[in-house]
């Protein structure tokens, strides 16, 4: 392989270990910071930290969707007629691969309704109110649900490496 494929590969696995990191470093920060008794200081601190980590992190998303291109045309996967081989998608390595995109896509997906819209409206919320209860609750879930679907997309990317 080129030094170039080696290179995407690398800047993918600093991507995901930032981006899923940044995620599991959230998910256990969480109740350490719920444990502050101002519900001002502590909205606060979740807003400021979120937008912090919401630049990072769709750099990161920026930098993974364009070095796994970059990987899926180092293996051949990539390109006209590729996706319609018959068979293919049969194999072991079609089945990961399968398993890390449609993951990849739930997690992306995950992430814009959490960084562009929940989030966002929780911050808004008067805090104590129930309607910021709520959605930081619900906020909260898919984060962390979103970390959790990381996990499955760690095992397809270990399939993947591994030959299918």
């Amino acid at each position: 392989m080129s030094p170039i494929y080696y290179l995407t590969v690398t800047l993918h696995l600093l991507a995901a270990f930032v981006w899923l990191g940044g995620m599991i470093a959230f998910a256990l920060l969480a109740p350490a910071l719920r444990s502050l008794e101002d519900d001002d200081v502590r909205q606060r601190i979740f807003q400021m930290l979120g937008e912090r980590f919401r630049a990072v992190g769709w750099v990161c998303i920026a930098v993974l969707l364009i070095t796994g291109v970059g990987q899926l045309h180092f293996r051949g996967w990539w390109g006209p007629g590729f996706w319609g081989v018959p068979g293919f998608w049969g194999t072991d390595l079609g089945v990961a691969l399968a398993g890390k995109l449609t993951t990849v896509g739930f997690m992306v997906t995950a992430q814009g309704l959490h960084d562009f819209w929940l989030g966002p409206e929780a911050g808004r919320a008067v805090p104590q109110s129930d309607e910021a209860r709520v959605l930081r609750r619900r906020a909260a879930l898919l984060a962390r649900g979103n970390a959790a679907v990381g996990l499955v997309l760690i095992y397809f990317a270990v399939r993947l490496a591994r030959g299918g």
